[in-house]
């Protein structure tokens, strides 16, 4: 899998490319959420626009993300899926549950003020 990292401000945007699926992507995907949360990363956007395929892996990876970052008092916004996500996450009834936005802009301005968002210097 292939992702690219962006900053604006106090947010970190984490774009996503290809599968995200059992040995393809989904332990990439853990692994840069556990690093920006461990850098201190308290608002994230998981930008899905170019994932193709989602499995139960990934979506489970998705939830695993979004339930950590509540764990350490962060939040995690999703972005753009295509619509074959948005069946996956609706058939695994998670598209509800998961905080998605159609456009960037959106998700970016929906965060709540949190304190000390910024990442630590």
């Amino acid at each position: 899998m292939k992702m690219h990292v962006t900053h604006s401000g106090d947010i970190v945007i984490l774009k996503l490319a290809d599968d995200l699926v059992l040995g393809d992507g989904d332990e990439a995907f853990k692994e840069a959420v556990d690093e920006l949360l461990a850098e201190g990363w308290r608002r994230i956007v998981v930008d899905l626009e170019r994932v193709g395929r989602l499995d139960s892996s990934g979506t489970g990876e998705l939830v695993a993300a979004w339930k950590l970052a509540r764990r350490v008092e962060a939040e995690i916004h999703f972005v753009r899926p295509s619509e074959r996500v948005k069946r996956t996450l609706h058939t695994s009834q998670l598209l509800p549950l998961l905080p998605m936005f159609d456009h960037l802009d959106e998700a970016v301005t929906s965060f709540p003020a949190l304190e000390a968002a910024r990442k630590p210097d």
